[in-house]
Order: C-alpha cells, then sequence, then structure tokens
C-alpha cells in the first residue's frame, strides 16, 4: 500500500548508529521558559524559577547555560534575575501544551537532535507507548520520508513529528489516516495564513508552487485483521530559506512562499489539533470515511483531471480520475482505468 509500511510483528531489530535516538530533552528546560514566559515583563531570580521546577538555584543556572547554547536568548544573571529577550520558537512539551489542550496528543517528548522521530515513535509504540503520544525533533540525521528516500531536517527551522495512534481499524483502512494528515496539514496552514493555499499530491505530499513543502509517512504495526498501532510521521519545511542544490526544484518552505516567518509553535499547534479532530471523526462518525476522500479530492489538482506519469509495474501515464472507495489514485491510460496502489505520480 502506499506510504503505508507493514512492520512486522517480531522483535525489532536493532537501530543503525545514525537513526538511535539521542536522550530526550530535559522537560526543566521547557519548565525555565513557561516560568518566564508567564514573568516576562520582570526578572525572575533563580530562587523563584528553583521553586517553580522544583531543583536549586545552582541547577536553574547550569539549566539556563543550557538554554542559552540552544539559541534562546535570556538576559540577566543569578544576582539580578533572568529575562526572556524573546519566546523562543522551540518545539517545547510546556511551550506546546497551551496550545494542545483538549486534545488526544498530551504526551510530548521532545529531542534537540535525533536520527528519526519516526524510529523514536515505533520503538516506543511496540513498547506499550500509548495512543496520542508525539514525538518532535529540532533536528533530525537521519529523517526518512517514502521509500529509501530522505528527509532534509535542518534544525530549528522545521517541524519534524511523529504521533502514536492506536485505531480500531482493519489494516486496510490505514491509507485513510494518510490522506486525513494531509488534510490536518492543509486546514493547519490555512488557519495561521489563509492566503497561503497547500495542494494535496496523493497520496502523501503538500505542495505550493508544485514544490513540496510538507510529506508524510505512516508506518503501521498490524495483525491480519487489526492494527496493533500507526505511526504518523509528518514533517514540514517552515522557516527555511534555501535548500541544498540537489532540492531546489523540488522542495520549498512556508517562509519562501510566503515571504515572512512562521511560529513553529503555532502552527504545530494547529497540526494537532486539526489532527486530532480528523482522528476522532474518522473513529466516531458513521460518514468519515466518505468525507476524507471527498474532501481530499475536493483540495488536490492531482487527483482528477491532472496529466501524470506513475512510476509502477514498469511506468505508464494518463490522467487522474479521481480515488477509488479504499482512497486509491484512478488513472485514465491509453489502455483502460488503472488503479495506482503504491507507485509514485508524477505531473507530466
Amino acid at each position: 500500500m502506499p506510504i503505508i509500511k507493514l512492520a512486522k510483528p517480531t522483535r525489532l531489530r536493532p537501530l543503525p548508529a545514525a537513526a538511535v535516538p539521542v536522550q530526550k530533552t530535559d522537560v526543566r528546560l521547557g519548565q525555565i521558559i513557561r516560568v518566564l514566559t508567564d514573568h516576562a515583563m520582570v526578572a525572575v531570580s533563580g530562587t523563584k524559577i528553583g521553586d517553580e521546577i522544583g531543583t536549586s538555584r545552582s541547577e536553574v543556572w547550569r539549566l539556563i547555560q543550557q538554554l542559552r547554547t540552544l539559541g534562546v536568548a535570556i538576559d540577566g544573571h543569578p544576582a539580578t534575575g533572568y529575562q526572556l529577550r524573546t519566546v523562543p520558537d522551540l518545539l517545547l512539551a510546556d511551550v506546546l501544551a497551551p496550545a494542545v489542550k483538549g486534545t488526544l496528543f498530551q504526551q510530548i517528548q521532545h529531542y534537540y537532535k535525533i536520527g528519526s522521530t519516526n524510529i523514536a515513535a515505533m520503538e516506543a509504540a511496540a513498547g506499550g507507548a500509548p495512543q496520542g503520544s508525539v514525538f518532535v525533533a529540532e533536528e533530525q540525521t537521519a529523517g526518512r520520508g517514502r521509500g529509501a528516500n530522505r528527509w532534509h531536517s535542518a534544525r530549528s527551522a522545521g517541524i519534524y513529528c511523529s504521533v502514536v495512534l492506536r485505531p480500531n481499524l482493519p489494516p486496510s483502512d490505514a491509507l485513510i489516516l494518510s490522506l486525513a494528515a494531509g488534510l490536518a496539514v492543509q486546514a493547519a496552514v490555512r488557519a495561521i495564513d489563509s492566503r497561503v493555499h497547500p495542494d494535496l499530491k496523493w497520496p502523501n505530499d503538500v505542495l505550493l508552487d508544485d514544490k513540496k513543502f510538507c510529506g508524510i509517512l505512516t508506518e503501521m504495526n498490524a495483525e491480519a485483521t487489526r492494527v496493533r498501532h500507526v505511526v504518523v510521521g509528518i514533517g514540514i519545511n517552515v522557516n527555511q530559506q534555501k535548500f541544498p542544490e540537489d532540492l531546489r526544484e523540488v522542495a520549498t518552505s512556508l517562509r519562501i512562499e510566503s515571504g515572512k516567518e512562521w511560529s513553529r509553535v503555532e502552527l504545530l499547534g494547529a497540526l494537532l489539533k486539526s489532527l486530532d479532530r480528523e482522528y476522532r471523526d474518522l473513529l466516531e462518525k458513521p460518514n468519515a470515511r466518505e468525507s476524507i476522500l471527498r474532501r481530499f479530492a475536493e483540495h488536490s489538482s492531482y487527483a482528477r483531471g491532472k496529466n501524470v506519469h506513475v512510476e509502477e509495474n514498469g511506468g505508464f501515464e494518463g490522467v487522474t480520475e479521481g480515488l477509488d472507495a479504499r482512497g486509491f489514485l484512478r488513472v485514465r491510460t491509453a489502455h483502460g482505468l488503472r488503479t495506482v496502489l503504491s507507485g509514485t505520480v508524477r505531473a507530466k
């Protein structure tokens, strides 16, 4: 199935060295930022910060130094107190918490650098991580796209996020989750700036000006009739201003296309809210599946009337004719109607 990677129900193999997750971020860093944000107009003493987060004044000083090395602008010192110069755009759990209140996504694990958030999430899910667990990184060293593709993950410029879901669905319905994730990305971007109009490319890309700014990678562990867990990985190019030479013709970012800098915290909050809504509707509303297929087709220039080349079974060309009842793309060729199950679709 497209973009659905089926994990074997056996013990996970050791991860390659480049992909082994590093230690997750000390939660106290986010707590310090929350305290300083709550008292943004005044300097806050190290003693008060220590009392708020349950640690010593000397440990607060050490954590402040760590935040500074990570690029957080904090004025002051132990004698006068500390004050944020600007609110940092870091995807820390305490910073994101207000934006995702009331959603499924309450357990957020943050990493400054990791191999792949999807690998970390799949490993955690196999170990019993609860539904709604979120794995987010400032930088990935082995970010993955569809197939053998790598995802360029510049530090603190994009959103690199994976979520654990445990839907009561048959494995054959897993493609619907990827289409729903695309709709969630589109809705989140529009919620922040209605002037930006993302295009959905079947099955797992989101485009601006015919260039990719978002990719979705869904991986699943399932039995024959039921899903054990699904990890939905979403990579979004947010504030990148340039790309490596081999990507410049095919990749873009929200900043390049809109001409402005975006808040990654605000965007990820909007994304998780949208994904929560799509997921709950899929599980609870009887017509949600049909709604996802209809809305995806309506918001995708690739779903119908697009001249495409499909890299599947030796390759073929045709014009797209919408999605079938399972969510697969139909293409009208010179030899009849064909259904794309796993091939890469490119505009001609």
